[in-house]
């Protein structure tokens, strides 16, 4: 088969790989009908590159038709429409009877002290061969993968994999309520889902971002936008929000935020060391963006939320923990648990009426072979490209 293999910093190629194949009982093969690039996968082009190996298969926003179910898959056949969730989980153990699936038990990764196995996501989260790619191995079929009806587009249930269950949590953890204002930092995919979600149930929004076309996007949906490039964003929320601040906001930004050059030098200047350097400097030192969170402390009232979403992977960086205890902050955050939030997604989905505007989210649907420059331009949001559809 083809599928996106990572080779190298900033080196992602299409080619020929083996094919999947059942490796145990309760295993499915999914012949892939579309899958998404997403911010993250980024992350492994550049900075995450220590803990990726070449050949590594990419992608984690799958969806597509079973073709082959192991022998003691019950509940899924052969024909079904499924859409994969983005982190493994086996549905059964004590983390995902508690609706903690990015913490599965059976999947976590403890020797490199990470949560639940991640298609596509390097070995710190397993190195699972991952969804760019024509066919796809599901451990788990009978809880894994989520099956969605015949006859509406791809594009309507494609986003259950990840930016929709994403972006669902962090509107849940930030839980601004109906009447309130969130405050919403980044509007890539998850930032404009977020918004979207918010304001269907209620929710005055506000979306701080720096790329034009990304600001509309939002600003059409009924949100109002804040150019990051206008001046410092927490005196204008406050501005907006009779100089309290938002109730709650949401940090869909993580490691990729502008605003902090030492970072991002020290993060660059990792890959000079020797990759085992650059593994331990990645996870236990300090050099991580935190431009988008500060601002996040900074931005939200008194007694407010801050919902984090966006990826962060760098340790030991200073927290401002004398304002969090003044202001007297909640933060929560983590990989999002996709089941959790599947049942209630499954039903907005369902309705007549596409009411978060899925099916005209992707800004760019492309043949998978148009990957490898795809990646670039998605990194340097280049030509409107906000959400990008891979067809295999």
């Amino acid at each position: 088969m083809k599928a996106v293999t990572w080779q190298g910093r900033m080196d992602m190629r299409f080619e020929d790989v083996p094919d999947p194949v059942l490796q145990v009982g309760t295993d499915a093969i999914v012949r892939i009908t579309s899958t998404g690039l997403c911010g993250s996968d980024l992350h492994l082009y550049d900075p995450l590159t220590p803990f990726m190996t070449p050949g590594d298969i990419v992608g984690h926003e799958p969806m597509g038709v079973v073709e082959e179910v192991g022998s003691e898959v019950r509940d899924l056949k052969v024909g079904d429409r499924v859409v994969v969730p983005f982190n493994v989980s086996c549905g059964t153990c004590w983390m995902c009877s508690r609706d903690l699936y990015s913490q599965c038990e059976t999947t976590q990764n403890r020797e490199h002290g990470t949560g639940a196995s991640l298609f596509g996501y390097s070995k710190l989260y397993g190195q699972v061969p991952g969804g760019q790619a024509e066919l796809l191995r599901v451990p788990f079929a009978d809880n894994l993968p989520i099956k969605v009806p015949d006859g509406p587009v791809d594009d309507r249930f494609l986003y259950l994999s990840d930016v929709l269950p994403t972006a669902w949590q962090a509107v849940e953890y930030a839980d601004a309520g109906a009447g309130g204002t969130l405050l919403v930092l980044g509007a890539g995919p998850i930032g404009d889902m977020a918004a979207r979600i918010a304001m269907m149930r209620d929710q005055r929004v506000i979306v701080v971002d720096r790329v034009p076309e990304r600001l509309a996007r939002v600003t059409a949906r009924g949100a109002t936008a804040l150019d990051l490039e206008d001046g410092e964003v927490a005196e204008r929320v406050r501005d907006l929000t009779d100089g309290r601040g938002a109730d709650a906001v949401i940090d869909a930004v993580g490691m990729e935020a502008h605003g902090s050059p030492i970072a991002e030098v020290v993060q660059k200047s990792l890959r000079l060391l020797p990759k085992k350097v650059q593994e331990t400097m990645m996870l236990h030192a300090g050099v991580e963006r935190l431009a988008a969170l500060y601002s996040a402390f900074e931005a939200v009232r008194r007694g407010g939320t801050v919902s984090i979403s966006g990826v962060y992977g760098g340790a030991a960086d200073p927290i401002p923990m004398m304002q969090l205890f003044d202001k007297q902050l909640q933060l929560r955050m983590g990989q999002a648990n996709v089941h959790r939030w599947s049942d209630d997604i499954l039903e907005v989905l369902g309705r007549d009426e596409d009411v978060l505007g899925v099916e005209g989210f992707a800004t760019h649907r492309l043949p998978l072979s148009e990957a490898p420059a795809a990646y670039k331009s998605f990194r340097d949001k280049e030509d409107g490209m906000v959400k990008v559809v891979f067809t295999p």
